[in-house]
């Protein structure tokens, strides 16, 4: 039997009847969802040292739970020394249940993490529902073990959202616990 996630009945059970009453949606489908998350490493330093990529699709397969795509370059750029169709990167997409998953622990456990934090921007909406933020250090997720990381990496995380406008984005992710600074 499949389990619902922890997030994924607090959606079900507290988000969309506060959204529905805040917005004053008139049908249940027209709330805002979360539709999927994705998680990109970027390994600019592969070019000089093929190692690099592989430490990071590990990493990113231990935090996501997932085996990440690797991404290849569109373009050669000769100031970077990097060919068209080097491999510089790596992608997950999360969908569902690893999605609901991966956000609580996130929020409740690696976002506390983090050294200095004093909240995260909501500057960072694209217009359409989604949001970026980037990550300095992948050391702040429970599952990777400090002692092996050859490197300190950062990562761009993106939760897309079925919201149209980003004030009901903001506030489906505030009711969620995605800790925004106050002004």
């Amino acid at each position: 039997m499949n389990q619902k996630s922890r997030l994924e009945t607090q959606y079900s059970e507290t988000i969309v009847p506060a959204l529905t009453k805040q917005f004053g949606y008139k049908n249940i489908m027209q709330v805002p969802g979360l539709s999927k998350i994705v998680i990109n490493i970027g390994t600019g330093d592969a070019v000089q040292n093929p190692k690099a990529l592989e430490w990071s699709v590990e990493d990113l397969k231990q935090i996501s739970g997932q085996k990440p795509s690797i991404r290849r370059a569109r373009k050669s750029i000769s100031n970077f020394k990097l060919r068209e169709g080097m491999e510089i990167g790596c992608i997950v997409t999360l969908r569902k249940t690893f999605m609901y998953e991966f956000l609580d622990r996130f929020i409740s456990i690696a976002l506390p993490r983090v050294r200095d934090f004093r909240g995260l921007s909501d500057k960072s909406f694209d217009g359409h529902g989604n949001y970026t933020m980037g990550v300095r250090e992948q050391i702040i997720f429970p599952e990777i073990d400090y002692d092996k990381v050859q490197k300190i990496r950062g990562m761009d995380v993106t939760i897309c959202t079925t919201a149209k406008a980003d004030e009901e984005a903001l506030e489906l992710l505030r009711q969620f616990g995605m800790p925004f600074r106050t002004r």
